[in-house]
């Protein structure tokens, strides 16, 4: 029975990597996996899934005015596919997220996304809001916080490592720009 799965957690917490094991393993069980990353992200390159621990796969791209249902449809047309594997999730747009809930209903493919649930500000993504919302079934990918507690907040910092509490939703960056921290941690760092 397909659903639509929402992995979700902080950065730098293995989402990809875990992504990427999942599509591995459909795929040495020899069955087809479709992935798809946000146009908007290209830290890895041009249509790539990329984990810190060195492991990637090429995607597709989706972009907000992107029609998933069109595109995984198209995919269907070529071939049978198992799972769709979407990374960067957050980006999505709500009508995304029920382009997904089609897919997984109307098509009976497993949909699984990976992304963040909130932002640096502790305010949801609309692609997580709405995945929240419209899940079958949500998992977090726990990470820690250097106190040993689960990191469930994220701090962004400017270049000299100074906590920012302002500024666009969206700056995409890695260990460089994002801290994940614990609740308490988080308060400490914005001021809260």
């Amino acid at each position: 029975m397909a659903k639509l799965y929402f992995n979700y957690s902080t950065m730098n917490a293995g989402k990809s990597t875990v992504l990427l094991q999942a599509s591995y393993n459909y795929n040495e069980g020899g069955m087809d996996t479709y992935l798809l990353t946000a146009q908007m992200d290209d830290r890895a390159g041009t249509g790539k899934i990329a984990s810190r621990i060195g492991i990637d796969a090429d995607a597709d791209m989706f972009a907000p005015d992107s029609d998933l249902f069109d595109m995984i449809s198209a995919r269907l047309d070529r071939g049978k596919i198992h799972c769709v594997f979407i990374d960067e999730s957050q980006f999505l747009t709500k009508e995304q997220v029920w382009q997904l809930a089609l897919v997984v209903d109307d098509l009976k493919v497993p949909v699984m996304c990976f992304g963040l649930r909130v932002d640096f500000r502790g305010e949801l993504f609309p692609g997580s809001a709405a995945l929240l919302a419209l899940a079958d079934e949500m998992r977090e990918v726990r990470t820690i916080c250097a106190c040993g507690k689960k990191a469930t907040m994220v701090v962004r910092q400017d270049d000299n490592g100074k906590v920012l509490t302002d500024g666009e939703q969206v700056q995409i960056g890695g260990n460089e720009t994002y801290v994940s921290l614990c609740r308490r941690h988080w308060r400490q760092a914005i001021g809260r």
